[in-house]
């Protein structure tokens, strides 16, 4: 999906709503424990009930390598299920020496290889251009580059003042010269609402995934503030909100609930910014 098409999208669902599926067995309803694959339907039923509502879907890939085998399996068959019409992001933060980072690339963008072909992927660029640039040889795919995450952790480097930059700046006005804004998104945390305006000063055009929104406590309002750009240019993120609304056989119904009521706010946010 290009950027063109990945803004048709929000225009048409009038929503910027990006799911995270973060499933934790533990977490699952019990009556899905009945099922081969609880995490599988656990997905299923949610992608059924919100693909409507939202844009993307994000799994975070630990969640399923840590179940082996039977994990990375239930996230190709969860890949398989997404609709045609939403962007997939694979949140691996991948990021290493450059033969590894191709081997990287083909796992999650090459669907003869590994029998998934994901939209883009998370990438961490602490190892540099290098490390990042065999992401960017597939075409219509997109790396989303690790800048000023939402944890309370991330003050220990990305804040940091080097010259007259700070760290997460450096790396948004190095890489901008390794990729356009048609390749290339960022990470930053909806905790984060003050840096927002500095943000858009270095990377106008760039998509922005924000993480952070509903069960980490940021406002979609101070975000959209200063982070939205004349292409919308933001994927707002909320997984456990949605995703654990009810622990009941009612959860799909639930997370539509949440999902809808983030939509709608989106929806009046769009309108307001004459953006539909």
């Amino acid at each position: 999906m290009n950027k063109q098409q990945l803004f048709e999208q929000i225009q048409r669902k009038k929503s910027f709503l990006c799911v995270g599926l973060d499933p934790v067995l533990d977490k699952l309803p019990k009556h899905l424990l009945k099922y081969e694959d609880p995490i599988l339907e656990f997905n299923k039923q949610l992608i059924d009930a919100t693909h409507d509502l939202c844009v993307a879907y994000k799994p975070n890939t630990a969640f399923y390598e840590t179940r082996g085998v039977k994990g990375w399996d239930t996230l190709v068959k969860t890949w398989k299920h997404f609709p045609k019409d939403v962007f997939t992001i694979a949140d691996a933060k991948r990021g290493d020496i450059g033969n590894t980072s191709a081997m990287y690339a083909e796992a999650f963008f090459n669907q003869e290889s590994s029998d998934m072909s994901f939209d883009s992927i998370t990438v961490a660029p602490y190892m540099g251009k290098d490390s990042v640039s065999p992401f960017l040889t597939y075409e219509d795919k997109w790396v989303i580059l690790l800048a000023l995450t939402s944890n309370a952790g991330s003050q220990d480097f990305q804040t940091k003042q080097s010259e007259d930059q700070k760290l997460y700046e450096q790396v948004i006005t190095t890489s901008s010269q390794w990729a356009g804004s048609d390749q290339m998104m960022y990470v930053v945390g909806a905790t984060k609402p003050e840096e927002f305006q500095n943000i858009r000063r270095l990377a106008p055009d760039n998509f922005l995934l924000v993480p952070g929104v509903g069960a980490q406590g940021g406002s979609l309002s101070a975000v959209c503030e200063f982070g939205l750009n004349s292409e919308c240019g933001l994927l707002v993120n909320a997984a456990r909100s949605i995703i654990y609304a009810s622990s009941g056989e009612d959860f799909a119904e639930k997370a539509r609930e949440e999902a809808l009521a983030l939509q709608q706010e989106m929806e009046q946010i769009l309108k307001s910014a004459n953006l539909i």
